[in-house]
């Protein structure tokens, strides 16, 4: 198993040259297109888009996936302005050299059970899932609180739904962590056979404060090791949120970006698992 770290850059600052200059220091030759100068990536224009390659080609930095806020709509709101965002940022993928978006399952309404919109978010997802397929992508379903997917089990049966190569999924160990799973005991065997992705951040069970990864009750020391033990081959995405967490992203900064790189590069050296 060798694995390449990446992460969401824009946790260290708003900055491009502020956040390229931090993944030079932890050799980290990728990122996650989240935002940059304060723009989230689905508004950058084609001129920012363009210094964007710019400045990552002149850094030796390659783009992971695009972290795209696809999905992250009430489910009850309009969905064919969703369909456009992704067709924006298809083009936006293909300029950036990625084949993967990070994708939501819609928030749902307090107080009701999901299963209620089981039927609804499986004709959007494989509504999304069809137009990706067309344009060569691979969404990555991220779980998240107050989404469809927010468990396991809701995770792998959108999957399972909507049946398509180009759905897949990410893994989360803290965001499962505030919906009070055990990540790696209930959910890791479950969606492994989706697994295209894996976010690095932790949390404590108790009061779903984010921490260093290995300092919190996300069993990412047990996730990295059947990952290792599987042969899985793919990004680590850094996303600490230690500074700040909300609905729509969270921050670092340097010092707390630097803070979960080391956390991160201590648990692979534990587990003998090599990382580019």
């Amino acid at each position: 198993m060798t694995v390449i770290l990446t992460g969401f850059a824009d946790e260290i600052s708003p900055d491009l040259d502020q956040q390229l200059a931090v993944l030079a220091a932890e050799s980290i030759s990728h990122l996650e297109l989240r935002s940059v100068w304060s723009t989230n990536v689905a508004d950058l224009d084609d001129a920012q888009l363009d210094l964007v390659r710019q400045r990552l080609g002149e850094s030796g930095v390659r783009v992971s996936a695009i972290g795209s806020p696809i999905g992250k709509i009430e489910i009850d709101a309009p969905f064919e302005p969703e369909l456009d965002r992704l067709r924006r940022l298809a083009d936006v993928a293909q300029r950036m050299g990625t084949n993967l978006v990070r994708v939501f399952s819609f928030f749902m309404p307090d107080g009701h059970d999901p299963q209620l919109y089981r039927a609804r978010v499986i004709d959007r997802m494989r509504a999304l899932a069809e137009l990706a397929g067309e344009r060569g992508l691979i969404l990555a379903h991220e779980n998240e609180k107050n989404i469809y997917g927010d468990r396991p089990e809701r995770c792998a049966d959108l999957i399972e739904g909507v049946s398509s190569p180009a759905l897949r999924a990410t893994f989360d160990a803290a965001n499962f962590v505030q919906c009070g799973v055990r990540p790696h005991s209930d959910a890791y065997e479950l969606l492994r056979p989706y697994l295209a992705y894996v976010q690095i951040k932790d949390a404590l069970m108790d009061s779903g404060d984010v921490v260093p990864a290995g300092e919190g009750d996300g069993q990412v020391r047990e996730t990295l090791a059947a990952l290792r033990d599987s042969g899985f081959q793919g990004y680590l995405s850094l996303e600490p949120h230690l500074a700040t967490s909300g609905r729509f992203g969270g921050f670092s900064g340097a010092d707390g970006f630097r803070l979960a790189c080391r956390a991160l590069k201590g648990l692979l050296a534990d587990l003998s698992v090599p990382w580019q």
